[in-house]
């Protein structure tokens, strides 16, 4: 397992542990099944940038978002981002998939700029052109994403980098960086989205 994921899933685990949620992490641990090979294929096809962190942490457990795995449906806070009353679920290979064009559908008039009237805050390092938008959507918050999702960006602007991590923020709106890389993402974790008051 490549560095930054196998201190990462440690992290998590401990942190469950020590909140007391130690009965579902052991739970979501024996039932879980990391991605399939044709899966990954797919990703990777689909986004040839696609971070091999993020395909590892796949391998390590194919989603955590109302995921069947064989009659057992797993719900699992398994990310966080700075809001810290918002966990995460890690969205499977399929759902990211499936998901891929939810960017376009819903924030390209964000990304457009054309709220910007309105007080929505779009950080610069987000390209200013929804047809050249390259997103890919990992994950949503715990309540179904209506309040925050988070993309692995592929398309920033010229001040941007490659692979930027980006949140989505509900009232007041706004999208913004939050890390340069996946592996900053995963690495600049510190799980206080992992308590007893979410257990």
């Amino acid at each position: 397992m490549i560095r930054v994921v196998e201190e990462y899933v440690n992290n998590l685990a401990n942190a469950y542990r020590e909140n007391n949620g130690e009965e579902k992490w052991e739970k979501f641990i024996s039932v879980k099944e990391g991605i399939t090979e044709e899966d990954a294929e797919n990703l990777k096809k689909e986004y040839p940038l696609i971070p091999d962190s993020l395909v590892e942490l796949l391998k390590f457990a194919d989603g955590t978002y109302f995921r069947d795995y064989n009659g057992t449906v797993i719900n699992l806070y398994f990310l966080g981002s700075e809001l810290e009353e918002y966990p995460y679920y890690l969205l499977s290979g399929k759902q990211i998939l499936e998901t891929k064009n939810e960017a376009n559908e819903y924030y390209s008039e964000y990304v457009d700029r054309e709220y910007d009237e309105y007080g929505v805050e779009i950080d610069d390092k987000i390209i200013d052109d929804s047809d050249k938008l390259n997103w890919l959507h990992f994950s949503d918050c715990m309540n179904n994403g209506g309040s925050s999702q988070l993309f692995i960006d592929f398309s920033p602007s010229k001040t941007g980098k490659i692979g930027q991590v980006v949140m989505f923020v509900h009232d007041p709106d706004e999208i913004r960086v939050i890390a340069d890389s996946f592996d900053e993402y995963l690495e600049k974790m510190n799980f206080d989205f992992i308590n007893e008051e979410w257990m």
